[in-house]
């Protein structure tokens, strides 16, 4: 099902961006387009970078596609991801989530839509950071769980604000990167146990990641994520990843990392890992 569902989604944004980006061969450095998150926007894996997506330039369009699996111990979680970006200005995204409940038993389902626009600066080049502000409307398409153990919504609205630096004669002559987002949201795992709960409704949470390249093409990192916890039925702890990404060219990203995503649903240490594949038009 995810992958009939990236075909489709690939499908669409080829036939509106062809023409242009077969015209162009993007403009920016490989790998500062970063990867697909899981929730579809550019950045590391569990977090949304200030970052756009693809490589294209501010006269470009380009776009991406991606499959994503986060594997721990008693859940998995599949991602058919896309997205395009508007002349190195504006991304706009899409992800179809689905969880499987591998332990408790049946699955979960969410639609996400996002939208990332650059507000200053640049990524590689001058002295600040590249600021970003997005946003993520997320849609729960199987509620009767959630809202049997408290949540209040169905559906709910990220808000964040990332800013991002690289620098290219970093510590240890490598090149590092290093994202900080602020995000504001009321979901529950995501969204996947819905929005909202007993315990409170909205708050601001941190989130950051550093990479350092090994060389071009190699690179490693950490990644943070604070979480709220708003059902008093199980806690839900904060995510941490330590990934490897290998960039061979342009067209094609690969990332993998160990994940621990805490204690999700009552079941606690939840640790395993994460395979992205992403390919930029």
């Amino acid at each position: 099902m995810v992958s009939k569902s990236l075909k489709l989604v690939a499908a669409v944004i080829l036939s509106c961006t062809s023409a242009t980006v077969a015209a162009n061969d993007g403009t920016r450095l490989l790998a500062t387009g970063g990867a697909t998150s899981i929730e579809g926007s550019a950045g590391g894996g569990i977090v949304p970078w200030a970052t756009l997506s693809s490589y294209a330039g501010e006269s470009q369009v380009g776009a991406t596609a991606a499959l994503s699996e986060v594997s721990v111990d008693d859940f998995r979680l599949s991602v058919a991801a896309a997205s395009v970006n508007f002349y190195n200005r504006l991304e706009v995204s899409y992800a179809k989530q689905t969880f499987d409940l591998s332990t408790i038993g049946g699955e979960l389902k969410q639609n996400i839509v996002g939208v990332k626009a650059r507000l200053y600066g640049d990524l590689v080049y001058g002295d600040w950071p590249q600021l970003s502000a997005g946003i993520q409307h997320k849609t729960n398409q199987t509620f009767a769980l959630p809202n049997a153990v408290g949540a209040k919504d169905d559906s709910g609205t990220d808000y964040y604000i990332s800013a991002a630096k690289a620098w290219l004669d970093g510590f240890g002559h490598r090149t590092w990167v290093a994202n900080l987002t602020v995000r504001n949201t009321k979901a529950n795992q995501l969204g996947l146990l819905g929005f909202g709960g007993d315990q409170q409704d909205r708050r601001w949470q941190l989130e950051g990641s550093v990479a350092a390249f090994i060389n071009r093409y190699w690179a490693v990192g950490v990644e943070y994520r604070q979480k709220p916890s708003n059902l008093s039925f199980a806690r839900e702890d904060d995510w941490k990843d330590l990934f490897v990404g290998y960039f061979p060219n342009r067209s094609l990203a690969i990332v993998a990392a160990y994940t621990d995503l805490g204690s999700i649903a009552g079941l606690d240490n939840q640790h395993g890992w994460y395979l992205s594949l992403q390919a930029s038009f």
